[in-house]
């Protein structure tokens, strides 16, 4: 079997071309007889031997027919492109062309060996009925319209015709000097390309040509390949020439002899016959030969892959022993020895896959079957993954492999519960854990409740975290819980242990004992599961609790909740700790002042003990508070503040003022509480208590200007009497006065500038005519104001105000005045209504 030997035995490159050997009919043949050359047809394959027999085999190599040609070697079968006419030459000078599904024929036994044959590629055709054999001359035979076959000689006189390639209408040959193309249209010779090394024997290192398409021709002799592009002469160049040309487009040197060429893609493939010296004995033997795939350049070439093939015999081929034919359709190339047919394949995805899983590069391999999964024929993905997944358990990375079973496992359950008693196995269930499926598909909750098992033996928070992530459906909740409540038994303190037993009641709807671990706890979740869960007639009785732990929430909830929990409950279950009932009743007392009320005398002692900077405020809002109660308490604690309000409150504002003086000593807040009262018997209290205080007088100077009028102050004030500030106090006091004037002088200009624009106002609207019509009435008879008959006498008074009378209607004026008002608007006081229009006809 042929196999690929690498350049280096630990090599990372892939190989481009798979091997296998032709075997079946072929390997009875080649143990017999040797193979000689071998042609190859989409459908079927043509081997002839050293004994002059020509074999017809399947493309696995079974035998389909045989012919027995000539007792003698087998030098070359061609093939027309239908697969129907085969030729064939030996080296006793005969030649056949024949039908292999008809009758027709042709025999011919030359006086020489006949080296080549090649029968026109469309020889099926009537017209095309041509082919040329090589022996010491080239011959071309064509068939007349008599059915009879002449000859023509193409080429002789330059040695053996070795090689020779027919595709379209051109023909290339090579005889000892080099290659010529024949075009047989034209029946011109339009090109010689000559061999470079003329040291070598040609019959031991045979030309080997073929074309790529129908005006591209490779040649490869000895170690030189040159590639030919055949083109059309322009007809201004012409003259006597041919009518077409060949350009040289690519040429350059390989390492070892070449056997064979074949064209693959814009790259080629080539057969190498190697020659090596031995390290021990010094001496050149023959190696195994080489198939190269190459990428032609101007002047080099790139080598894209080298395999080394193991075939039969080697060690006594020549270079003329191998072959290298090829069929274009399916990418296929047979090396062809004299004891062995080696089949070169384009390697395919499976074949890539193969190798990336012999390189263990499982990921890669991997990706490259998902994205080709449609064209794999013998992989599957999921042995893929499962393979790869082993792989990463064997070198240990757990992580990585349970990482990659969410995507190589899926939705098959199945598997999902082998891996897990797989990694159980191995005692890495913790790494497989959270990748486990929670939805589609559910496992077993034996596989889940395993895993819990797992973390609570070894990892308190890593149990806590699966039991906070998965959803309580997926495993038997009382089994787990019972697990749980065992191992507090040995650690009965454990708040791990504790929030999660919490959770899993939750999960099972035991919301009582929940919510009495998380209030042990302290836990911030105790107010999110009361309100989801709507927990409510389960604290009533652990209100202090909640207080205890986190009174501004508590609170909130029990106010935003008063429905469900009320306040006289919540008041009651607070009584023994009265700091708390001050929060609760405190911010019920912001919320709503008169909702409360009934606690109202209550919280009077609540914010005497805990918070006095509220009292005061709280007395000022409070409309329901005693205020005797309040007052017999502020007095008993000496609050002074709050006493002076609640004095003020019940009307004793001489005390209050006295209780500032006397109590605070601060004439700033006397002075203010006189002036909120407003009372001239208070001022006149305070000046007497200030009058022997100069302080106070100081005090009084700076503030008194603009409520009590400062000579009565200063009137009392003894001779001698030192005050702080005196200077500053009257200086004051005279700037107040003269702001006053200035204050009293602006608004009398504003007043007079106003008045006189009122009063033209008024003069402008009182010039205007009024309208009378039939409409109008007179506001004393209520008569119509115009007689209906219009050509008697009549007299109306009409009132700026607009109101009209009949002027028999109006009360004759007093003696006192003569001015006449309306009656309606202007009865008393003269206004807008005193002036009259009188009408009369």
């Amino acid at each position: 079997m042929a196999e690929a030997e690498e350049q280096e035995e630990e090599s990372e490159e892939e190989p481009k071309l798979k091997y296998e050997r032709l075997s079946n009919g072929v390997t009875e043949i080649l143990q017999k007889d040797a193979a000689s050359c071998m042609t190859v047809h989409d459908k079927f394959l043509a081997l002839g031997t050293h004994y002059g027999k020509v074999y017809l085999l399947d493309v696995q190599g079974n035998i389909t027919q045989k012919f027995d040609v000539s007792p003698v070697k087998i030098n070359q079968i061609s093939l027309d492109e239908s697969g129907e006419h085969m030729g064939v030459c030996s080296e006793d000078g005969k030649v056949q062309v024949f039908g292999l599904y008809s009758g027709e024929e042709f025999h011919e036994t030359f006086d020489c060996p006949i080296k080549i044959i090649a029968v026109h590629p469309h020889f099926v055709r009537s017209s095309c009925k041509q082919f040329v054999t090589g022996g010491k001359k080239l011959l071309l035979f064509e068939r007349s319209w008599m059915n009879r076959w002449k000859s023509v000689v193409l080429h002789e006189g330059e040695g053996n015709i070795r090689s020779v390639k027919w595709r379209g209408h051109l023909i290339a040959w090579a005889n000892n000097m080099g290659v010529k193309i024949f075009d047989i249209i034209s029946k011109q010779r339009i090109t010689n390309v000559p061999r470079d090394d003329i040291s070598l024997r040609p019959d031991m290192y045979p030309c080997s040509l073929c074309w790529k398409d129908n005006v591209t021709l490779i040649i490869g002799w000895g170690t030189s390949v040159k590639i030919c592009s055949v083109k059309e002469r322009h007809a201004s160049e012409m003259r006597d020439l041919p009518s077409r040309y060949v350009e040289i487009v690519s040429q350059f040197e390989t390492e070892f002899y070449i056997s064979g060429l074949a064209p693959l893609c814009d790259q080629l493939v080539v057969l190498s016959y190697v020659k090596e010296i031995s390290e021990k004995t010094e001496k050149e033997y023959c190696a195994r030969p080489r198939l190269d795939i190459i990428q032609p350049l101007s002047e080099t070439c790139e080598e894209i892959s080298s395999d080394a093939l193991t075939v039969r015999g080697f060690q006594e081929n020549e270079c003329r022993d191998y072959h290298l034919e090829y069929s274009e359709g399916e990418s296929l190339f047979y090396i062809v020895s004299p004891r062995d047919v080696v089949v070169a394949k384009e390697r395919d995805q499976d074949d890539h896959i193969d190798w990336l899983l012999e390189k263990k590069k499982y990921e890669e391999a991997l990706m490259a079957a998902e994205i080709s999964q449609k064209n794999i024929k013998r992989h599957k993905i999921l042995d893929i993954g499962l393979a790869y997944i082993n792989h990463l358990v064997e070198r240990g990375d757990y992580d990585i492999a349970a990482r990659k079973c969410q995507k190589i496992l899926g939705k098959n359950a199945a598997l999902w519960e082998y891996e897990v008693y797989k990694f159980k196995e191995i005692g890495q269930l913790k790494a497989i854990s959270p990748y486990l499926p929670r939805g589609d598909p559910v496992l077993k909750p034996l596989i889940y409740e395993m895993i819990l098992h797992e973390f609570l033996e070894s990892d308190y928070e890593g149990f806590a975290t699966l039991i906070r992530e998965w959803p309580g459906d997926l495993y038997n909740n009382s089994v787990i819980v019972q697990a749980v409540r065992d191992h507090l038994k040995k650690d009965s303190q454990n708040k791990t242990l504790l929030k999660t037993l919490a959770e899993l009641y939750t999960y099972d709807k035991n919301y009582g004992n929940a919510l009495e671990i998380y209030l042990t706890l302290r836990h911030k979740d105790v107010f999110q599961l009361i309100h989801k869960h709507n927990l409510f007639s389960s604290i009533k009785d652990k209100i202090v609790l909640l207080m205890d732990f986190d009174s501004e929430k508590a609170v909130d909830m029990l106010l935003d909740n008063e429905d469900k929990i009320s306040i006289k409950k919540v008041v009651e279950e607070l009584e023994d700790r009265p700091e708390l009932q001050h929060v609760y009743l405190h911010k019920l007392f912001k919320r709503d002042h008169h909702k409360g009320q009934r606690y109202h005398e209550k919280q009077i002692s609540l914010y005497a003990e805990y918070d006095r900077p509220n009292l005061l405020p709280f007395l000022r809002d409070s409309t329901h508070c005693p205020l005797e109660k309040a007052l017999e308490i502020c007095q008993q604690r000496n609050f002074v503040e709050e006493t002076v309000y609640l004095l003020s409150r019940m009307g004793n504002s001489r005390s209050a003022l006295k209780m500032i003086m006397e109590e605070l000593h601060d004439v700033d807040k006397a002075i203010e509480f006189a002036k909120e009262q407003d009372d001239g018997e208070l001022w006149e209290d305070l000046i007497l208590y200030s009058i022997d205080k100069p302080p106070f007088i100081t005090g009084l100077l700076n503030n008194i200007g603009t409520h009590v009028d400062p000579i009565l102050l200063i009137h009392r004030i003894k001779e001698g009497m030192e005050i702080p500030n005196l200077r500053d106090s009257l200086v004051k006091i005279l700037q107040d006065y003269n702001l006053q004037i200035l204050l009293r002088e602006g608004c009398k200009k504003i007043l007079v500038a106003d008045s006189l624009s009122l009063l033209k106002k008024m003069h402008r609207t009182q010039m205007k005519g009024v309208l009378v019509d039939e409409e109008n009435i007179c506001e004393s008879c209520l008569s119509p104001i115009l007689p209906s008959d219009a050509a008697k006498p009549f007299s109306v008074v009409v009132f700026h105000c607009r109101h009209m009378f009949h002027k028999e209607c109006l009360p004759m004026p007093s003696m006192n005045s003569a001015a006449q008002f309306c009656n309606i608007c202007s009865a008393k006081n003269r206004g807008p209504g005193s002036a009259i229009l009188e009408m009369k006809k």
